[in-house]
């Protein structure tokens, strides 16, 4: 009985043949700092941060079990037979059941079933907007995800339900305004990938998968920066897991370039969805690699690391706060734009927060809390919604936009940072 306080029915996975070369210490201290956020129970849980947990090396069995009990009180429950989800939830739904697959012991299949069953009932939902508007309900993104996680689990789907996917890629439909198109059509040659692996589709449309994958992996190449990232540092790690899913991790100069630049920029993974993101590929694995997954025992040897506070920086800031909307929605296009003074270690959140405590100004603002941290969702009085395919986007003067949210970017003092209502 003692050994089974000390073991953990793990997942044995495939030898690492493309994780960070020499730098095991520091993607173990990553890891730790995961396992550290995931600890606090005042956040929601994300099963991102989870899949990652589980795809690492190193494992914390007791730490690992309490947040899958977590994840399953808040998703299982919103998808008991007496509840009704009124807008798809495709992605998220997606990663707990791939979470669910990399689970050691394996749960009980009869609570996957249901679960299974509401993502592809989200999968035709999701679509019934592309009828109506051209495009998913939620995103290309979240609708890969789900064609994955189905794959993952061995389900077959419906070949138009994979065709609707080949005919987005092939047309260059992942794209949206003010963002890169690089994560999502990762996700979307992961999941082709998957399919044409595991045989669930028939050899006609394997081979156009193939062909799909073999394009995708080309493009990210082609438009890889000279930073080494494939659109921006955030979607880098999505892309990386396509080479390391088609095995040419090894072979191909760019994902070593990408790798090089990851592990420079390991501080720009601040929380914990980003860190969740960053970390499978850092042990150089796949979403696909849950797939061939076999429990067997495995030493506890992970320790959590808990956050650090921000440091105290002394002095103050003048930060530049605009606010954009574009017509027909505003007549007059920018909404505001007023000196707000600071603390020198505030963050935009900080920032947001001291202009609305300047009342002469009439500046308002709320946030949603996620998984991801605060999300800015309505600015003197503007709403973005995802069902109306809006979102605030934030960037820094001219127009370079950021890649952190609001609690995360710390602006510089002097620094102009725009609020722009963007539809994508």
């Amino acid at each position: 009985m003692w050994l089974l306080l000390v073991l953990l029915q793990a997942a044995a996975l495939p030898a690492q043949l493309c994780e960070a070369p020499g730098e095991a210490a520091a993607v173990r201290a990553l890891s730790a700092r995961l396992l550290g956020l995931a600890a606090e129970p005042a956040r929601d849980p994300d099963p991102s941060v989870y899949l990652a947990l589980r795809l690492a090396s190193d494992h914390d069995p007791r730490g690992e079990e309490q947040y899958l009990a977590r994840l399953r009180d808040a998703i299982q429950h919103r998808y008991s037979r007496s509840t009704e989800v009124e807008w798809p939830e495709t992605g998220r739904l997606a990663l707990y059941l791939l979470g669910l697959r990399a689970t050691c012991p394996p749960p009980e299949p009869s609570p996957q079933r249901s679960l299974v069953t509401w993502l592809k009932y989200y999968l035709e939902e999701d679509w019934a907007g592309s009828r109506r508007h051209g495009h998913p309900l939620t995103s290309y993104y979240q609708y890969s995800l789900g064609v994955l996680a189905l794959c993952i689990h061995r389900k077959r789907v419906r070949e138009e339900v994979i065709r609707r996917l080949l005919v987005a890629e092939q047309h260059g439909r992942f794209g949206h305004a003010g963002g890169s198109a690089a994560d999502t059509e990762a996700v979307a040659a992961l999941a082709f990938a998957c399919l044409e692996r595991e045989r669930l589709v028939g050899a006609g449309l394997a081979a156009e998968l193939r062909a799909a994958t073999r394009g995708a992996r080309r493009r990210m190449v082609e438009a890889q920066g000279q930073d080494g990232f494939f659109g921006n540092i955030y979607s880098t790690p999505w892309a990386m897991q396509v080479f390391i899913a088609t095995n040419t991790c090894q072979t191909q100069p760019a994902y070593g370039r990408a790798m090089a630049a990851l592990l420079e920029n390991l501080d720009a993974f601040t929380n914990a969805a980003t860190m969740a993101q960053v970390l499978p590929v850092l042990h150089g694995r796949s979403y696909l690699d849950i797939a061939s997954m076999h429990c067997r025992e495995e030493p506890d040897t992970l320790t959590p690391i808990g956050p650090e506070p921000p440091p105290e920086m002394p002095g103050n800031k003048a930060v530049q706060l605009v606010v954009e909307c574009h017509k027909p929605r505003c007549p007059q296009r920018r909404l505001y734009d007023q000196a707000v003074p600071v603390p020198a270690g505030a963050s935009l959140l900080d920032v947001l927060r001291a202009a609305a405590a300047q009342g002469h100004h009439n500046f308002t603002f709320d946030t949603q809390d996620t998984p991801q941290g605060p999300f800015l969702s309505r600015v003197l009085g503007l709403e973005a919604r995802q069902q109306k395919r809006s979102y605030w986007q934030l960037l820094t003067a001219p127009n370079t936009s950021l890649q952190m949210g609001v609690a995360d970017y710390r602006p510089r003092d002097g620094e102009t940072l725009i609020l722009r209502l963007t539809e994508w």
